[in-house]
């Protein structure tokens, strides 16, 4: 109720200028809050992508130097690399609010009710 008044809010500032962007936002504005249904402490990290630019930062920062790559498979070999890098140094880092045990909970809650599990043949 509150996010949709700060959207109106924000439409009746900005319509006139950005007419098209206002309209794709109104019409996608479930979508757009849906972090909304996610637990306080984990919304900050759902909305920040500074762990997405610094991957992204890391993956350029690698392919810069190479202009000349032989071929789509040694630039795809290159990121696939800085992955497996990225993965293994962040590997033990928890990003803040996912740590919680409460959000856990809540996590697994809305993980279960979008997708439940189908019982094993030795469950059923």
């Amino acid at each position: 109720v509150v996010a949709r008044a700060n959207f109106d809010t924000v439409k009746a500032k900005w319509n006139k200028l950005y007419p098209k962007e206002m309209k794709s936002w109104e019409e996608q504005l479930s979508t757009l809050l849906t972090f909304y249904k996610y637990p306080e402490p984990i919304r900050k990290a759902i909305y920040t992508s500074n762990p997405i630019e610094r991957m992204n930062k890391e993956i350029r920062k690698r392919l810069k130097p190479m202009n000349s790559l032989t071929n789509m498979d040694a630039a795809e070999k290159i990121v696939y690399l800085e992955m497996l890098d990225y993965n293994e140094r962040h590997a033990q880092r928890v990003v803040p609010g996912f740590g919680m045990e409460p959000v856990k909970k809540k996590l697994l809650e809305l993980f279960e009710s979008r997708y439940p599990s189908v019982p094993t043949p030795d469950e059923a």
